[in-house]
């Protein structure tokens, strides 16, 4: 089943077209790696799939609904996350707080959230940091902090902006970790990433955007070798 679909979407700055006339689909149950060099429309892609940006033209579709449009907080309520390049946390509480609060925004009651907080923090080896605050914390404690505050009321898809960027291996590896777990209870990822080693091992699929466009979409490994998407990415000749 097709979970996300876009049909002609487009959003333009000025006379320039961040992206151009995008057609994807992300099939639930997948991990789907985004890729492209900078400047290719990833992060406008995203913007508009969760809602942080009107496009010009086209429209994105959510579970066989329209949602085109729509803001963040109504496709949250839906099952569509958004995790950004820049981690967002609340800096001046715990990260056991921080899990709290997210789960009571997401409609657990405090018990529910209290125990999924526990578990994550566990599962995302960070119970020793658990009681200080956020802003105290690694950027990669704050990285996987994010993924937990995402995850305490799993959605349906989860579009994560270079989740692995600036992130120490061991950090990295707990969280390719836990991505594979959660697909494997069926979640679904949208994962743009200039890590090629980790969109490799995570991502059946690949779909390659360059200039705006969409230049490739299909097996990773043979997307990746695709003489366009090499091209794109200035002549070099692979990224396995």
């Amino acid at each position: 089943m097709t979970l996300l679909r876009t049909e002609g979407l487009a959003k333009h700055f000025g006379g320039v077209a961040a992206v151009d006339d995008l057609a994807l689909a992300v099939e639930e149950g997948e991990i789907l790696g985004l890729i492209g060099p900078n400047g290719s429309g990833k992060t406008t892609a995203l913007n508009m799939l969760s809602g942080f940006l009107v496009p010009d033209r086209g429209s994105v579709w959510f579970a066989d609904e329209n949602v085109t449009g729509k803001k963040p907080v109504a496709l949250a309520r839906r099952g569509l996350l958004r995790m950004f390049q820049t981690t967002r946390v609340f800096v001046r509480i715990s990260a056991f707080d921080n899990l709290l609060t997210a789960g009571l925004a997401r409609g657990l009651d405090e018990a529910e959230a209290r125990e999924r907080a526990r578990v994550l923090l566990e599962e995302l080896t960070l119970t020793p940091v658990m009681y200080l605050d956020a802003g105290q914390l690694s950027g990669g404690q704050r990285k996987l902090l994010e993924f937990g505050m995402c995850f305490i009321a799993p959605p349906r898809l989860a579009l994560l902006d270079e989740p692995f960027a600036a992130v120490h291996p061991v950090m990295r590896e707990t969280m390719a970790r836990f991505i594979r777990r959660r697909n494997e209870e069926g979640h679904t990822f949208l994962v743009v990433s200039h890590d090629m080693p980790i969109v490799v091992e995570l991502c059946d699929r690949a779909a390659c955007m360059n200039a705006g466009r969409l230049i490739a979409i299909g097996a990773t490994r043979d997307v990746l070798q695709d003489p366009v998407v090499i091209e794109a990415y200035l002549g070099s000749e692979s990224h396995v």
